[in-house]
């Protein structure tokens, strides 16, 4: 099987797909689309993801899958081990809602800070295909968002030595990322939220996030 990785090593949201493809053990070619230049706005990538973003994954019937939910739904049914959604009912449940958890509550709040301040991203505060203005009143809240995730991950992370259940899952996958592009957002956990840097340090010796560490 030949898969075709759409990747920008510098955006958070391919590093999730990314991430899981490794775990995965799965080889894969990988094809860097330049963000900062809009690459992906341009008439080639639309003809592969006409939402514009990346991540996309080409399998190799021709199939694209063209975000980070269709892309694990599909590793986890071909690709089953090492799981990343859990393997018991409840497991799966815990797992899929804290996916969701730090998807809404903590990544996409650090994207509603970055997106909505910082100058490159004048007239595209939202990705896909459609321009959207800044809104610089969302930066503030955005702040107070991330502030009231770090506490909710803190007080999750309290002896536990996952997100959810008791293996590495796409809950880690989701939490890491957005800890590391807070650095974006100047927002970072503060020193006192040791659980959060106790769990952040053990990911490291993880060879696919390690692999994908942001510099």
């Amino acid at each position: 099987m030949t898969l075709t990785f759409y990747d920008c090593s510098t955006a958070p949201s391919p590093r999730r797909a990314k991430i899981a493809l490794l775990e995965k053990g799965l080889d894969f070619d990988t094809i860097e689309i330049d963000l900062r230049s809009g690459e992906q706005m341009g008439e080639a990538f639309r003809a592969i993801n006409p939402q514009c973003t990346v991540p996309a994954l080409k399998l190799d019937d021709g199939t694209v899958l063209t975000d980070n939910h269709g892309i694990l739904a599909w590793l986890e049914a071909a690709h089953p081990e090492p799981p990343l959604l859990g393997t018991t009912p409840i497991e799966k449940a815990d797992v899929m809602s804290w996916v969701t958890r730090c998807e809404f509550e903590g990544l996409l709040a650090v994207a509603e800070v970055v997106r909505n301040f910082a100058p490159q991203m004048k007239g595209r505060a939202l990705t896909g295909p459609v321009d959207f203005d800044q809104i610089p009143a969302l930066v503030e809240r955005g702040i107070k968002r991330i502030a009231a995730f770090w506490d909710v991950l803190e007080e999750r992370l309290d002896d536990r030595e996952y997100v959810a259940g008791d293996h590495f899952s796409a809950a880690d996958i989701t939490a890491l990322v957005a800890v590391d592009f807070s650095k974006v957002a100047r927002q970072r956990p503060g020193e006192d939220k040791t659980n959060i840097w106790r769990w952040r340090e053990a990911m490291n010796a993880r060879e696919s996030v390690a692999a994908t560490n942001f510099a």
